[in-house]
């Protein structure tokens, strides 16, 4: 039996009290204390671990003021502070002890448009590709770039003054912002734009905190002007920090603040809210991908790329082409970066040109191709081939690519992992092809491997050296490899964080600014926060105050996952990888990239937090010296006793009275899944939560007792096949107000469906599907057997949509093959989701055994179901491995494009399909979507695919009582906006439990494609 954790860190009783006193004074966002939640904001896309104190989620500026008001007041003061945004940083910047002070979950909101003067006015929780969105009716876009534009928040770029792709036209984040509103220590509200000097003098004569800001900051930049000009770098990527250099313009006229809020991460106020610049949409747009028989000629091709006046110029070495190749977003490019014959890509330019004149654009890309073609065929630069891209979409299908491989690089095998730690040093772009071979150099000499990609156009290069964090060893290493780059970046003129903040790197500031100007941000840090409460131990402390910086060689998450036994971490893979990327909080609703994270808002339940809790628990079992793997192992020996019901039954008890146990808080993240699945492709690492989520409520409940609703549902296949032999009975009770009440009161279940009637047996009764046996098929000859297609049943459509199992036969049937309905064996999913492995175990081998009987039939087995015949491909392998042997069951599109090869079809025409997509299908199986799109043109019939997320059904979720409230809200997200939009006689769903959502919601259904089908032909 799994133990009992309950060293959770204590809170800290000031905290607490601190948190209640903001309640009493009106707060209206949320706060959050949990160890839970507290381990999810302790992590970033970084390697370090920073645990907080507590977490708040404020609703907007008054919320902020308030915080920072009451944390002005004496007895507070000792508390620190650190404002968060989306948790994409790479160096920590947003990492700290204390209170976290979230904007991401609540203040999101787009406030002001005026396209008449291009700009917006956002709230600091707004996501970058969510503006986007926004502003493209209005035909604007949000111009600084960055490969995490889907899921971070415009405060966290504007504290870190992100950019990327594009940055040497477009400029950087703070190139952009006009105005912000800021909240000091202590409530005042700062509001910043730029204005003559002579104003910025009139507000330095002011009492209080903003004149002393004004003065402060005026005086340093005029006494040190020469100093702040010579040392900052003449560089795109010119400083993440305080950016002096920029508060007062060249001619020292113009003064702003804005600057140097900039890239402050969060040391010197918190940004509630922007006023934004915005930029027109180019009508044109051409992208040139050329590819490279080496890195290095990619790299010392490109300058005359920039010369060429390109808006962008992006390189990728061929470690992240591979990764990305062997990820489905490939299959969303392939097309467009084809392979050269005969010949290796190891190094891809992708160039863009971008404007509003065609005819210029079009004359730039000519002559680009044709100082291409001369270098092919002189057989210089390295240049093997190159493919031209003038379609808008397969232009944002590259760049959706080359921001995945960011991720993808994390997915490296074995345990050494390429980490963010010196990833985006910046040098003069003429400077980078000769840095970037020592680069290689000093990494090659540590025998390190890694994958390569940046902006050439900029000077900037991203590299992920592969370490070990696990690995004391190699952690020491990453210290000594940081301090080497820092020092080969020195002398190449550069700076090791040109695009992704100082963070834990700050530390390295000192020696770069030398002690003079080094003081000088120390003073801008006193003007504004002079007892260093505002993410302390980054950029730099106040002058006066003696706080360490933290360190590069700081606590890191491998710091505790090394406290995990090796075969432990080697077999919860799926929990132990997760880099913390982020790419699972992608704001799109059309993305089924986790919708319990888009509808609740909280990153516990998401793959990257479920993954967080998972880990910290195998921590705590290995600190008690439990081993999960033992414990799964003794499993099938262990029956059900009269003791341990006993056991279950009083630990139950004692946790509905309060008892603490940190299992509750990762069985609470693991019950808001939806086990669709979408993160196992989705997700850069393949972390596969519903995989991990079976076998830890499987452990969870050696503990605690199950709730009967989760007996209704993994036993769904032993009693569907009972009622359905008296459908109309079960029916009528099912139809009961009082037995819906009881159900949802007792058992933990809603809008249960409806069994069919007629049933599958009795709508084939007279069909020749009903009469033919396998011994029969047995005993034909192959010849005999050939036209034969073996439908499989599962549980859902088999008994509560028999009438599309009847469809399939008939369909089958007209396109002249002879159907024969298999003998209902059960699948198993639904025990899997439940956690009931042993049980799943069995099941699988049974059906398995009997499919690989079938199988030797040499037909095609074909089932309805996606996320019941892909369970067969996933599941029954990861339980079963070479014991599930070699049968394959394949989807009804799968077995149509093979069966229709050699079939005369006469076309018809008609108004267009529409097709959602089944979200477990759409990701596993990329390429299904066209293949329908496909079948149905060989009809003659127009097929539409329309982008959606998840339905909120996944299986059985949405009809636990628990679960109901957000699986109507995940539908509403995309599902009913998109539903209103067209004829719904004519909308098709392939998902079982995507029909009954909207059957449930619309009040009728959809049909499955093969329906609209069987209507054409």
């Amino acid at each position: 039996m799994i133990p009992q954790i309950s060293q959770a860190p204590g809170l800290v009783q000031l905290v607490l009290t601190f948190l209640d006193t903001l309640k009493q004074e009106g707060f209206t966002g949320d706060t959050a204390t949990s160890y839970a939640d507290r381990l999810i904001m302790s992590t970033d896309n970084s390697i370090y671990q920073l645990l907080p104190d507590a977490v708040v989620f404020p609703r907007s500026t008054a919320d902020v003021a308030l915080i920072a008001r009451l944390a002005g007041e004496e007895r507070f003061e000792s508390l620190v502070f650190a404002p968060r945004g989306g948790g994409t940083g790479t160096n920590g910047q947003s990492l700290n002890r204390g209170i976290v002070v979230d904007m991401s979950r609540h203040m999101k909101r787009i406030l002001e448009i005026n396209t008449e003067e291009g700009w917006v006015k956002v709230e600091a929780g707004v996501i970058k590709d969510q503006l986007n969105a926004y502003l493209k009716p209005y035909g604007y876009f949000f111009s600084p770039e960055l490969s995490t534009s889907n899921r971070a928040t415009l405060g966290g770029m504007i504290n870190t003054d992100a950019s990327g792709q594009g940055s040497l036209v477009y400029g950087k984040t703070s190139d952009h912002v006009l105005g912000l509103r800021a909240v000091l220590l202590g409530g005042d509200i700062l509001d910043t734009r730029e204005m003559p000097v002579e104003l910025a003098e009139q507000l330095a004569q002011q009492q209080g905190a903003e004149g002393n800001i004004y003065r402060v900051v005026l005086d340093r930049c005029r006494q040190q002007r020469q100093l702040i000009l010579d040392k900052f770098p003449k560089l795109n990527r010119f400083l993440t920090g305080y950016d002096l250099r920029h508060v007062l313009s060249d001619d020292l006229q113009q003064f702003d603040l804005t600057r140097l809020l900039c890239g402050a991460e969060g040391t010197l106020a918190f940004i509630t809210e922007a006023r934004l610049d915005i930029t027109p949409i180019p009508k044109v747009r051409r992208l040139v991908n050329i590819k490279y028989d080496s890195f290095d000629s990619a790299l010392r091709n490109a300058p005359f790329m920039v010369e060429a006046k390109a808006l962008s110029v992006e390189t990728v070495d061929s470690k992240v082409l591979n990764l990305a190749k062997e990820d489905i977003v490939w299959h969303s490019v392939s097309e467009l970066i084809s392979d050269v014959p005969d010949k290796e890509m190891l190094g891809l330019n992708m160039v863009e040109f971008a404007g509003n004149d065609k005819a210029l654009i079009d004359g730039q890309v000519d002559s680009l191709c044709e100082r291409l073609e001369t270098l092919m065929a002189e057989g210089k630069g390295g240049v093997i081939g190159y493919q031209l891209c003038n379609d808008v979409g397969g232009i944002e299908r590259i760049y959706g690519m080359r921001k995945k491989a960011v991720g993808l690089l994390g997915n490296a095998k074995g345990r050494a992992k390429p980490l963010p730690f010196v990833e985006d040093t910046a040098v003069p772009p003429e400077n980078l092809a000769d840095y970037i071979v020592e680069f290689r150099a000093l990494l090659d000499s540590h025998n390190l491997s890694y994958g390569m990609f940046g902006h050439v156009d900029a000077g900037v290069l991203h590299v992920r050296p592969a370490l070990d964090m696990c690995d004391p060893q190699q952690e020491i290493l990453m210290k000594k490899v940081s301090d080497e780059v820092v020092a080969l970046t020195a002398r190449y003129g550069g700076l090791l964080w040109g695009e992704h903040g100082k963070g834990f790197r700050a530390e390295y500031s000192p020696a770069f600014f030398g002690e003079e100007l080094y003081s000088e941000l120390r003073r801008i840090k006193a003007a504004f926060d002079p007892a260093n409460r505002l993410n302390p131990g980054k950029i730099c402390a106040p002058i006066g105050v003696d706080d360490p910086m933290l360190k590069v060689d700081a606590v890191k998450r491998g710091t505790w996952d090394r406290q995990i036994p090796i075969s432990v971490r080697s077999d919860w893979r799926g929990a132990m990888e997760c880099n913390g990327n982020g790419l699972c909080f992608n704001f799109d609703v059309n993305s089924p990239m986790c919708p319990s994270m888009k509808i609740t808002s909280n990153r516990m339940h998401s793959p990257k937090g479920r993954a967080t809790l998972t880990r910290e628990w195998l921590r705590l079992l290995a600190e008690q010296g439990v081993d999960p793997l033992v414990l799964e192992k003794q499993l099938p020996s262990k029956g059900i006793s009269l003791r341990g019901m006993i056991q279950r039954t009083r630990n139950s008890w004692h946790a509905r009275r309060g008892e603490y146990d940190f299992s509750h808080e990762v069985k609470e993240a693991m019950s808001g899944c939806l086990a669709c699945k979408a993160c196992s492709t989705q997700c850069p690492i393949k972390i596969d939560v519903p995989g991990f989520r079976s076998r830890f409520l499987q452990l969870y409940h050696t503990r605690y007792l199950r709730p009967v609703s989760d007996y209704l549902v993994a036993t769904v296949e032993s009693y569907a096949p009972l009622m359905a032999i008296a459908p109309k009975t079960f029916n009528f009770f099912l139809r009961q107000r009082w037995v819906g009440a009881l159900s949802k009161r007792q058992l933990g279940m809603v809008d249960l469906p409806l069994l069919s009637s007629p049933t599958l047996k009795q709508q084939l009764s007279k069909h020749r599907s009903a009469t033919t046996t396998l011994e029969q098929l047995e005993q034909m000859s192959a010849e005999q057997r050939a036209q034969h297609v073996l439908v499989v049943q599962d549980p859902f459509t088999s008994y509560y949509e028999a009438q599309l199992i009847g469809d399939f036969v008939q369909l089958i049937d007209r396109l002249g093959f002879t159907p024969v309905v298999l003998p209902f064996s059960p699948n198993g999913k639904a025990q899997h989701v439940k956690g009931f492995l042993q049980q799943f175990a069995r099941t699988a081998q049974k059906t398995s055994d009997f499919l690989n009987r079938v199988a030797q039939l040499d037909l095609p087995m074909v089932g309805v179901d996606p996320a019941l015949v892909l369970c067969y491909r996933d599941e029954y392998r990861q339980v079963l491995g070479d014991k599930r042997g070699d049968f394959n069951v394949q989807l009804v599109h799968e077995w149509l494009q093979n069966a229709l090869v050699d079939r005369d079809i006469q076309p018809v025409s008609g108004e267009a399909w529409y097709l959602f997509g089944h979200c477990t299908e759409v990701t596993a199986l990329p390429g299904s979507i066209k293949q329908w799109e496909t079948i149905f043109s060989r009809f003659g019939a127009k097929l539409e695919s329309i982008s959606v997320g998840c339905c909120g059904m996944a299986g059985t979720y949405g009809h636990e009582t628990k679960n109901l409230e957000n699986s109507l809200g995940i539908f509403e997200l995309s599902w009913q906006k998109a539903l209103q939009k067209l004829p719904r006689q004519r909308c098709l769903a392939s998902g079982y439990s995507c029909r009954s959502q909207v059957k449930r919601v619309e009040g009728s259904g959809m049909r499955h494609p093969l329906q609209a089908l069987l209507e054409i032909v």
